[in-house]
């Protein structure tokens, strides 16, 4: 008798968002608005089971970061080598970050979203804005990197202070390994421990994944026209511009090779973090994908925590076209230096905002209030944030993944065969 074959993994995913994407909306037009609709469905039995899988994500974040930086400091034995990895990651983040949002601010410019709106009557609608936040400087940035309290950074979940302590703590073991030979294996251990708890809570991906679709589509259906549909055509023209002008040259300069092997592994990586709208939540199968790339795990398990953590790509697309969308919707005219402030902004507000669904509303209020736009202008593109955030947390991952690759294969560490191999993400590890 044939064994029926297992459905794949990035299948499962993409079926239950098909799934999601069909019920919501039937759902949406379908049943009335009432008890029924809001209370039991959007935010009943829909917010319970995607809300739920994203607070299982959440509880993952910080000790898979910790050990997973940790562990792969303390791999790379060669301290001038951390040193030229750590550089070159953050210089690849900062550059393709302010890239991205410059792209975004050219593009919006053309287009024009937001122009002929009534931002009066949308300004006082019942839609709560988000609170203003001011953008920290770079040195008050630089400072609260370093932690007075490891324990406190760990306990409150404040990525940047994490992620030095994790570099510090793999500093040392690393070179004192025989001396503290019990700590590396505890941070080896931790690790595989983290991977394994990862492992159970991707079971409920599938379900998650399909809740959360379905509770956007039930709430908001297809009402995304007029000036949000210019709006979402400049965000999603800003991405395709930023792989076809950016990404892909990178690859193809660094590998000496067509981009197309790289694309193909990295599919289930994206398909999943558009699908989660995390890109802490995608960590361990990105991790996956780049043993596939043949990215030695010494470079990826420290590149890839800390780009899900500064790497907005997408995320600084999505602000800087929102900054032109409610600008034309108020009539302001933004000048040359108030757009060389939301670039510098943007790439500044970026640097440890959390990987998480929802956070690119806040890294925005900060966006605005730098250049004098009214923050209340966020609800406007309110309705379509959850649309936006699949599509920006997709490409925050995929620089991550680029930058990595570029980082190993400058290092000469990269693995040429298995990356032009037919070789795919081991999802097992990462329990799919």
């Amino acid at each position: 008798m044939t064994e029926k074959k297992k459905m794949s993994p990035t299948k499962k995913i993409l079926l239950s968002m098909l799934i999601g994407l069909v019920v919501g909306i039937g759902l949406h037009y379908i049943i009335p608005d009432g008890f029924f609709k809001q209370s039991v469905l959007i935010d009943g039995v829909f917010y319970l089971f995607g809300q739920g899988f994203v607070r299982l994500l959440q509880m993952l974040v910080v000790p898979l970061v910790f050990f997973s930086i940790g562990t792969g400091v303390m791999q790379m034995r060669d301290i001038s080598q951390f040193g030229r990895v750590a550089i070159r990651t953050l210089v690849l983040y900062l550059i393709t970050t302010a890239l991205s949002v410059a792209v975004a601010l050219f593009l919006a410019k053309m287009l024009k979203p937001g122009v002929g709106m009534n931002l009066v009557e949308a300004a006082n609608s019942s839609t709560p804005a988000a609170d203003a936040e001011k953008a920290p400087t770079l040195i008050e940035t630089i400072v609260n990197i370093i932690p007075k309290n490891p324990i406190e950074a760990l306990a409150n979940g404040n990525m940047l202070q994490v992620i030095f302590w994790a570099f510090i703590t793999g500093i040392i073991v690393g070179r004192f390994g025989e001396e503290l030979k019990p700590l590396e294996d505890l941070m080896e251990a931790g690790n595989d421990f983290m991977m394994k708890v990862t492992a159970l809570v991707m079971k409920a991906a599938p379900i998650g994944v399909f809740a959360l679709i379905a509770r956007t589509f039930t709430d908001i259906g297809l009402g995304i026209v007029g000036p949000l549909l210019t709006f979402l055509a400049s965000v999603l023209g800003s991405m395709v511009i930023v792989i076809l002008l950016a990404y892909l040259p990178l690859i193809v300069l660094t590998s000496k090779s067509s981009p197309m092997h790289f694309l193909k592994k990295v599919f289930p990586v994206y398909t999943f973090a558009f699908s989660s709208a995390s890109s802490n939540a995608t960590i361990p199968l990105t991790l996956s994908s780049c043993d596939t790339l043949g990215i030695p795990r010494e470079i990826s398990s420290f590149t890839i925590p800390l780009g899900a953590t500064i790497n907005m790509n997408g995320t600084a697309i999505y602000q800087g076209c929102a900054v032109i969308f409610i600008a034309n919707a108020y009539g302001i005219d933004l000048t040359f230096g108030n757009l060389v402030t939301v670039v510098l902004t943007a790439v500044l507000s970026s640097i440890g905002t959390a990987g998480v669904p929802g956070s690119g509303m806040i890294m925005l209020s900060m966006v605005l209030s730098s250049v004098g736009l009214p923050v209340e202008g966020v609800s406007l593109i309110m309705s379509v944030e959850r649309i936006v955030d699949m599509f920006r947390t997709a490409l925050n991952v995929t620089g991550d993944v680029v930058a990595t690759f570029i980082s190993a294969t400058q290092e000469r560490l990269l693995d040429k065969e298995r990356y032009l191999s037919d070789e795919k993400p081991i999802m097992e590890e990462v329990g799919l």
